[in-house]
């Protein structure tokens, strides 16, 4: 898999990605029937230095975007998005795509990257976050309309960049 720039040309695998996504309803605070050139705007936003997955078909399996939290007295911690195509996931995509922004960041001159609405109820997205170094440091209670579990909580998860990406913990063989 390579991570590289996203161009222009992206843009219908891009938004191939993203609109089930966001129609389903289920991890992002976005609009579920945003529109696709609305979408596109959205995560291509100027302020957004956006990437693509690549395969090695050539076949664009997620997307993410890193961009500084908040202005001024904030804007040395990033913020990231991602988007992995439903038939990339579980094949280690959105790991590498975090990584990759970390990285991304981390050369950017950011010093944290902060995650300001992890929907609760995307265990897989949490349990990921939490292997690569971020912290939960905030719930927001109920701030997430779920279309199937109704309102759920919302995390803020952050991470310093100083600190190196987290080791695999080696396998325990007391319990044999």
């Amino acid at each position: 898999m390579q991570i590289r720039p996203a161009t222009p040309a992206d843009a219908d695998a891009i938004a191939a990605i993203l609109l089930p996504v966001f129609r389903a309803g289920e991890t992002n605070a976005i609009e579920r029937d945003i529109g696709r050139d609305a979408a596109l705007a959205y995560w291509m936003a100027p302020a957004h230095d956006v990437f693509v997955a690549v395969g090695a078909d050539g076949a664009v399996l997620g997307t993410c975007w890193v961009r500084a939290n908040q202005r001024g007295g904030g804007a040395h911690v990033a913020n990231a998005g991602y988007a992995t195509a439903a038939a990339a996931r579980g094949r280690g995509v959105a790991r590498a795509m975090c990584v990759h922004s970390l990285d991304h960041a981390r050369a950017a001159g950011f010093r944290a990257m902060q995650f300001n609405f992890v929907v609760a109820t995307n265990d897989r997205a949490v349990a990921l976050w939490r292997g690569l170094g971020f912290a939960v440091v905030g719930t927001l209670p109920r701030a997430f309309d779920h279309p199937v579990h109704g309102l759920v909580d919302a995390l803020v998860m952050y991470r310093d960049l100083a600190e190196g990406l987290p080791r695999a913990r080696p396998r325990s063989t007391a319990a044999r």
